[in-house]
Order: structure tokens, then sequence, then C-alpha cells
């Protein structure tokens, strides 16, 4: 969307009133999410806008979910996953039975997952130049401080494993778990029956808490 895209978002921010007869305005009525997608379909140079203002929020949300900080890819990470929305729209792929709100958080789910992915293999490239080269790490004594460390520690570690996961568990866990949708919807936008998207969702909760009790017992016969 880029630059005329913000371009454009400024303008549809600008609106937002009609003009009646006589001159005086009311509020412009706020388009349904089947009305602004039949507008982007006809080629409504407002359309593209508007439906960026309805969903850089819930993109933004998302990624920060995902990512558990905004970094210096943010922004890329954005592009891509509204680029994949109109993508989206464009090839008339969307079904329509969800909001375009949940639709966006499941694209932005992917595109997180998917840089996770690509951030891990080029971590492991470096750590592999740079092996045997480390110096031990001297962390503060101090305990609250200790503990902070410990839980961000956790958070990566939990988001590694689910970026790890097959997608479409990892996915479902994300989607019902951590953003709160409903099955029924989840099935939805996963393209399953709800069966199914409850089964992943086991399984996914199965699998990731393996994972870290797997960690965990490692951890222990270390310290031991």
């Amino acid at each position: 969307m880029g630059v005329a895209a913000e371009r454009s978002r400024s303008v549809g921010k600008r609106g937002g009133l009609r003009v009646l007869p006589g001159g005086s305005t009311e509020p412009e009525r706020e388009l349904t999410d089947s009305e602004l997608i039949d507008a982007f379909e006809r080629g409504d140079t407002e359309a593209a806008a508007q439906i960026y203002d309805r969903l850089i929020g819930v993109v933004e949300g998302t990624l920060w979910h995902v990512l558990g900080r905004r970094d210096d890819h943010h922004n890329d990470l954005v592009q891509t996953a509204f680029e994949q929305i109109v993508m989206t729209l464009s090839r008339r792929k969307f079904a329509r039975a969800c909001s375009l709100s949940s639709w966006a958080a499941t694209v932005t789910t992917h595109v997180a997952f998917n840089a996770i992915r690509s951030r891990t293999r080029e971590r492991k490239v470096l750590d592999r130049r740079r092996d045997g080269d480390a110096e031990a790490t001297n962390f503060p004594e101090h305990a609250d401080l200790e503990h902070e460390l410990g839980v961000r520690e956790e958070l990566v570690r939990v988001r590694q494993y689910l970026a790890e996961m097959d997608s479409t568990r990892s996915t479902t866990l994300f989607l019902h778990d951590v953003l709160g949708h409903e099955l029924a919807e989840i099935a939805v936008l996963t393209g399953v029956s709800v069966a199914a998207a409850q089964s992943r969702l086991v399984r996914g909760r199965r699998e990731l808490q393996d994972r870290l009790r797997k960690k965990a017992s490692s951890r222990q016969r270390g310290a031991s």
C-alpha cells in the first residue's frame, strides 16, 4: 500500500461528513465489511485506504502479540501482511464468512510466525560462525531483574516453539488462546470443520506443553 495508501488514508480520515440539501452536514455511515469489499472490487480508490484504516490496528496488535516487541522489521512485516490481505481480496479468495479484522489477524499471524522461522535460520548460521568465540555472560545478581530476564527468555522460547510447530496447530492455538477467537470462527478462518479446529487446538496445546516439559527437564539435568 505504501505512500499512496498513506496519502489516501489521510484523505479518507479527513472525510466522514455527508452534505445534505441546504448545505448542512451529517456524519457518513461507516461501510460494512461487505460494502467495503464490494467497493474495493469495483476499483474504488478510497476503498484500499479505508481497508488500511480499518485493519492497521489489528495487524500491528497481532504482530506485537506474536513477536512481543516492535523491532526494526516492524514496518516491513506490516507491509507484507497488507500485501497478502490485498492479494486475497484482489483474487476474491476471501469468502466473507468472517470479519475482515479476524481475517487480517489470521494472515498477520502467519506472517509473524514465518518471520520467526526465518530469523531462527539466520541465527543458527551466525551461531555456527561464532562457535568457540563466545564469552561467558554474567547475569545481574539482583533477584527481581534475574526473574524478569527469566520470564522474557521463557516467552521467547514459547514463541520459538510455536514457530517450530505445525503451522495449522500453532495458528489455531494462537488465535484461540492468545487472540481469543472462538473455535467456530477459527474453523471458518482456516477452512476446516469445528471438530478439526478443536483437534488442532488440543494437539497444539499438547505439543507445546511437551516441548516446555522437555526443556524444563533438560535444565534440571544440567543443574544437577
